[in-house]
């Protein structure tokens, strides 16, 4: 058998890469990081026959090989860098059918690295959908390397690609045997020059040595001395080197485009395509769409979720009250009930808004629209600091900061990035969903404006959008604060319309539901189980106390009604001594002015580890706080019967309105905290995000509250 071979994937963004890399690797991957930098790096083992396997490198996608940011320096680096522990064997090039002509820049580019290289060619249908016919062996022919068509959502072409790979390897096939333009000709004395003091797999690879010597780690101090002086000696200008490259790539292309491409009708999806773009891209109407979109995906959450929230809402209640009639009555039925099941029952009612969420976003995704809005809101972005491309971390943030976050990477603009990264968190993300709406149902009527129109969605879509209307704001100020001259350039290329794949939007939904299930569910049986032990017991003193105070009372009472009264205050006033009682009391102080009671203030606590904890908390302490005779009460019932000493109820629209004004500015995550300090390599950062947004939070509550108390 022989040695795994070392393949390295590459590709333009969106070419299908994933798709080959999840086909040729099914389970057998795992996600780390690149050494020394915070990019991804997904690598997983592949059984090419049952004589070889190979070890494949998903390397970011990538444009050209001139990179402009941290995914796309990695790219190069691997595919640049001789000493580079990744150095792949071959090279897998996914290049889009549909888009041939662009992807080609890039191929034509690995071709001249002279690396072993086969070309996988996708989305070959949407290619023939587009009138595009593609001459398989006359573009073979031309480029000089093989080509396969595949489609690796439906499996197709890859026994052919699995036989390349094998040939390949078994060196049927070797590097290219031609460079794809005449690379000497563009800097021939340098390219010399660089492959005296650094041997390199071709001139082209030379030529990028000398481009980015100076960048290059992998370069000794000397050996980037002789480069600098060859560069300075032959006048080299790499810049205008790189200008007359592209121009020779492009004329080539065009050669190779007609010898081996057809297209049969070129402008009818084209013109389809500007039709519906002059509607959706309109300088007026554009913008009415997109806000007619989002309303649309916020009552939709509503409309649809209702019915399947009511139905596990009364199942965990019944739940609760079933297991207290037939579990006999001590500390472990009482952890089960009042802990693990009231903990679990209050963020499972939430996973239908959670698949309606996602689902929506990935048709929005899937039909192209996502992409026109980072195209409407450039203009925007540009005015506070941001461009067209910090639209889609910001988006992404409505589903959770971290990976938002994280995809801030492609922003080529160090300034631009740092702010993305600050205010991504104040996007509504789905982990404050469940907040926004059991405090919505509490204190928002469930009516309609119009006849049409709910309330309650219209309510959910302002917190939506006072979310990103918060980020451009506070985006605006650190334009000015943030002293970083950079200049920046919006290229974004416009993907066809298309219907949404119906069995790609079922499994993100299920996808989603399933993380947010176990990634919530674990944190929350942890805290729900802390939490039943600190609500249960406190110190013994005043346990004891009250213990002497009510139980007295309850063998006194004349008749079951006065009993269940005494035994509601019995439950309450224990809670209210126990250790989070004392916690809670110990900080209610600094939150009553916000409208927010004890019980609020430990959810506030809790919930930092995660934000849809605060759910599960009120569950837990509203649970061990009452009678066994209410188990089967579901939480809205609870929160809603819920009072001050006074007899005040504590949910008011005042405070409901403070609360859900709290967590869509408040930094309650712990991890985000961690990915930001992660992506900019210092602590500075997340101190100065967290202090701020915690600043907002307080001060936009205490004024909300104060105006509607």
């Amino acid at each position: 058998m022989q040695a795994p071979l070392n393949i390295a994937l590459v590709g333009n963004p969106n070419s299908g890469k994933s798709s080959l890399f999840n086909v040729l690797t099914g389970l057998n991957q795992k996600v780390s990081n690149f050494p020394g930098v915070t990019v991804d790096k997904k690598t997983g083992s592949a059984k090419i026959s049952p004589n070889l396997t190979a070890n494949i490198i998903d390397l970011p996608g990538t444009y050209s090989l001139y990179p402009k940011s941290a995914d796309e320096f990695v790219t190069y680096d691997v595919l640049i860098n001789p000493q580079n522990r990744d150095k792949p064997d071959m090279i897998l090039v996914i290049a889009d059918a549909s888009n041939l002509k662009r992807n080609l820049l890039f191929c034509s580019q690995i071709i001249d690295l002279k690396i072993p290289i086969i070309i996988a060619l996708t989305m070959m249908d949407l290619a023939k959908s587009k009138g595009v016919e593609i001459d398989l062996p006359g573009l073979e022919r031309e480029l000089g390397v093989p080509v396969v068509a595949i489609n690796p959502r439906k499996n197709k072409g890859m026994a052919e690609l699995r036989k390349n790979i094998e040939l390949l390897a078994s060196e049927k096939f070797g590097a290219p045997a031609r460079d794809f333009i005449d690379n000497q000709s563009l800097a021939s004395n340098v390219i010399h020059d660089v492959k005296e003091v650094f041997p390199t797999s071709s001139d082209y690879a030379a030529l990028h040595v000398a481009v980015n010597y100076e960048e290059l780690t992998f370069l000794s101090g000397s050996q980037k001395k002789v480069i600098g002086d060859s560069i300075k000696n032959n006048q080299f200008n790499k810049t205008k080197v790189q200008a007359e490259e592209i121009m020779q790539r492009f004329a080539r292309i065009k050669h190779v485009m007609k010898a081996a491409v057809v297209e049969t009708a070129p402008f009818q999806k084209q013109l389809q395509t500007e039709r519906i773009d002059n509607i959706l891209l309109h300088r007026t109407w554009g913008y009415v769409i997109l806000l007619v979109v989002m309303f649309l995906l916020f009552q939709s959450i509503f409309w649809f979720a209702s019915y399947p929230m009511d139905v596990i809402e009364a199942g965990f209640g019944s739940l609760g009250g079933w297991l207290t009639d037939i579990l006999p009555s001590n500390n472990f039925s009482d952890l089960l009930i009042n802990g693990v099941i009231a903990g679990l029952g209050g963020i499972a009612v939430f996973i239908p808004q959670i698949m309606i969420l996602f689902g929506l976003i990935t048709i929005l995704e899937d039909t192209g629209y996502m992409a026109r809005i980072s195209f409407l809101t450039d203009r925007l972005m540009r005015q506070v600091g941001l461009n067209g491309k910090s639209v889609m971390p910001l988006i992404s943030g409505v589903a959770c900061a971290v990976p938002a976050i994280m995809a801030t990477r492609n922003i080529e603009n160090r300034k631009e990035r740092l702010i993305t990264i600050l205010v991504t968190p104040l996007m509504s993300c789905s982990a404050r969903l469940p907040i926004y709406t059991i405090m919505i149902a509490l204190v928002i009527p469930s009516k309609t404006i119009l006849g049409f129109l709910s309330l309650q969605g219209l309510v959910m879509m302002g917190l939506y959008l006072l979310g990103f209307i918060m980020a451009i704001m506070i985006a605006a100020v650190l334009k000015w604060l943030i002293r970083i001259k950079e200049k920046s350039y919006f290229i974004m290329e416009l993907p066809d319309y298309r219907a949404p794949r119906w069995k790609n939007v079922g499994t993100t939904m299920v996808e989603k539901a399933k993380i947010f299930i176990t990634d919530a569910g674990k944190v929350i049986m942890v805290i729900s189980i802390i939490l039943w032990f600190l609500a249960s017991y406190g110190p013994s003193k005043k346990m004891d106390a009250v213990h002497a105070k009510f139980e007295p009372l309850i063998e006194q009472a004349s008749t079951d009604s006065i009993r269940a009264e005494i035994e509601k205050s019995f439950q309450s006033e224990k809670l209210a001594n126990s250790y989070a009682g004392i916690l809670g009391h110990a900080i209610e102080p600094a939150i009553r002015p916000l409208g927010f009671d004890w019980k609020i203030g430990i959810a506030l606590i809790t919930s930092f580890a995660a934000r849809e904890v605060f759910v599960g908390t009120m569950a837990t302490l509203y649970s061990v706080g009452e009678d066994a005779d209410e188990n089967d009460a579901t939480l809205r019932e609870k929160m809603e019967a819920a009072t001050w000493k006074d007899g005040r109820p504590v949910y008011t629209l005042g405070a409901g309105l403070s609360l859900m004004l709290f967590y869509a500015f408040a930094m309650q995550c712990m991890s985000t905290l961690a990915i930001v300090k992660r992506e900019t390599k210092s602590w500075k950062f997340p101190v100065i995000q967290f202090v701020y947004m915690t600043v907002l939070a307080y001060v936009s509550s205490l004024i909300i509250f104060q105006l509607f108390k």
